[in-house]
């Protein structure tokens, strides 16, 4: 039901977020209260103590966190461009999208490996992105450990407080820890509502300061696009060299969009996030691609049943 659903939400989401794009902008305090519960739900359905972190997630997350540093300052420094810089820096170092699992696993990919990947991707992003921010965000003026600290205390308890909170139960409240496990299916439905209001949110924001700024947009728009190509394809590369490409691609290229936007809105200049909204049409196009192809490609022919006679002696 979800997956056939899964492939309505975005145009819904944009459909209702233009209509309402007003509405979405007086609620958007409720975004990190949505990412804490999304996580956490996620959290409860996997066993954290048996979760084992490989190369392959490694080399994953070494990639967001220093190729994204990277082309922000590159950009800065060729084209200067700061906000195309903010928004490249964003859709590399986004944290890997909680619906990945379900849609890595449709493709065929591991689901232990998939699956311990949003628990390091999504705890790193949270000890990362304040140090990124107070360096490049819209407060330069303030000092490096102050500016981390206030933004720590904001990004913390929203994507690494669920982790523990969630670790806690398993350990101490197994009983309460199964009651939250059941409710695990309605992270889809409330993802849905969280990618409505930020990118309703988005949407009013450009209604209220696009004008002026409409090459900047589309700058943004192309630019997403092709680090949208460049992470699926680089991810693919890398789970390649273990075994694993389409969770390597899923791993590094689905992100959690409605987080993104919600930390650009907060921490950057806003327009920046629309370079994650366009970043999700991509991202969601592409994966329903996959899922196109993995339904209809031709399957593989089948062996002969006729059996080699064994060579004398064996």
């Amino acid at each position: 039901m979800q997956e056939k659903l899964r492939s309505y939400v975005l145009p819904v989401a944009i459909f209702f977020g233009l209509l309402l794009h007003k509405w979405c902008a007086l609620i958007s305090f409720l975004a990190p209260y949505l990412v804490f519960v999304i996580l956490f739900l996620n959290f409860v359905a996997v066993d954290l103590r048996k979760v084992h972190f490989t190369n392959m997630q490694w080399c994953i997350l070494a990639f967001q966190v220093v190729v994204s540093i990277a082309a922000y300052f590159i950009v800065t420094n060729t084209i200067q461009n700061s906000l195309l810089a903010q928004g490249i820096l964003m859709g590399i170092l986004c944290p890997v999208a909680c619906s990945v699992v379900v849609i890595a696993c449709m493709l065929g990919a591991d689901r232990p490996t998939v699956t311990a990947y949003t628990v390091i991707g999504n705890l790193a992003i949270a000890v990362v992105a304040p140090l990124y921010f107070s360096i490049v965000g819209v407060h330069p003026e303030l000092p490096l450990l102050t500016s981390y600290w206030i933004i720590f205390k904001k990004i913390a308890p929203t994507i690494g407080l669920p982790f523990f909170v969630a670790l806690f139960l398993q350990i101490a409240l197994p009983r309460t820890h199964q009651v939250f496990a059941r409710y695990t299916g309605t992270t889809f439905y409330i993802w849905a509502f969280l990618l409505f209001i930020t990118l309703g949110q988005t949407i009013d924001f450009i209604f209220l300061h696009g004008a002026g700024n409409e090459w900047n947009i589309v700058w943004l728009a192309v630019a997403s696009m092709v680090v949208c190509a460049i992470q699926f394809g680089m991810g693919k590369w890398i789970g390649r060299q273990f075994g694993d490409s389409m969770a390597g691609g899923q791993m590094l290229g689905q992100k959690n969009t409605a987080m993104g936007i919600w930390m650009a809105n907060t921490f950057l200049s806003p327009l920046t996030s629309v370079f994650l909204a366009c970043y999700s049409i991509w991202q969601n196009l592409f994966n329903s691609w996959q899922i196109w192809y993995q339904d209809h490609r031709k399957p593989i022919s089948e062996p002969s049943s006729k059996v080699p006679a064994s060579p004398p002696g064996r």
